[in-house]
């Protein structure tokens, strides 16, 4: 299931919750200076536009799963198909972190 910021189906509150039911690895797409202004606690790097997660994919786990945020959802949603073209079955675009941080 993919969760995106504008469907305003699931607040941060529940994907906290699902993350905590379904542990999984949280992987922040922003570029370095989007993170300096904050991340998600426990959350690995991997910037979508220097190319990080196209670099760092063949080093993780297909079978895990993987929560990918951004600033607005977009750059986690490419991430997230991305990923899945690449045989990765659990991935999940939790969306924008600005709708996050105050849930974790």
């Amino acid at each position: 299931m993919l969760f995106f910021r504008n469907t305003n189906k699931t607040s941060g509150e529940e994907i906290r919750k699902e993350i905590e039911s379904n542990a999984g690895i949280i992987i922040d797409v922003r570029t370095a200076a989007e993170r300096a202004m904050g991340t998600l606690p426990d959350a690995q790097a991997a910037d979508w536009l220097s190319g990080e997660v196209h670099e760092n994919a063949s080093s993780w786990d297909p079978e895990k799963h993987y929560y990918l945020y951004c600033r607005s959802g977009n750059r986690s949603g490419q991430a997230a198909s991305f990923l899945k073209a690449q045989g990765f079955k659990n991935v999940t675009n939790i969306g924008a972190y600005g709708d996050l941080k105050n849930s974790f």
